[in-house]
């Protein structure tokens, strides 16, 4: 498995199996860009988010925010979540599907918003479709 290099290697970033390779202190990145006295707070945060053992497994985590990062943009997301799914068994059919639901929910979002689509009729349309599950 290859490490993600940013002039330091961010071993703690790295899936290792099904798990994160969680290190002591935060990466390097988030000392670097974030207000030293909420660092800490952040990267415990980060890691109880990424506890492979939460009510969502580590691949779909990280598909969900390889969607969302597409949406922000933002390119540094992108890069880490596309490895992270990919380390944690995502294949490409997975991540293209990811994507190309992220960007169905952002068209219908545009759409919906920019009509002024009636929320009431919306809701009352979307209850009626799942009444019957």
């Amino acid at each position: 498995m290859k490490s993600l290099v940013t002039g330091t290697i961010v071993s703690s970033l790295v899936v290792l199996g099904p798990a994160l390779a969680m290190a002591q202190d935060a990466p390097p990145f988030m000392q670097e860009t974030f207000p030293e006295a909420a660092v800490d707070g952040a990267w415990q945060e980060f890691q109880a988010l990424n506890d492979p053992d939460g009510a969502l497994d580590p691949k779909t985590k990280e598909l969900i925010a390889l969607a969302v990062s597409a949406q922000i943009p933002c390119d540094y997301c992108v890069y880490y979540h596309t490895k992270a799914a990919e380390a944690h068994g995502a294949d490409d059919a997975e991540l293209k599907e990811a994507l190309a639901h992220a960007a169905s929910v952002r068209k219908w979002s545009t759409v919906l918003n920019g009509s002024q689509y009636d929320r009431e009729a919306w809701t009352q349309q979307v209850d009626a479709i799942f009444a019957s599950d």
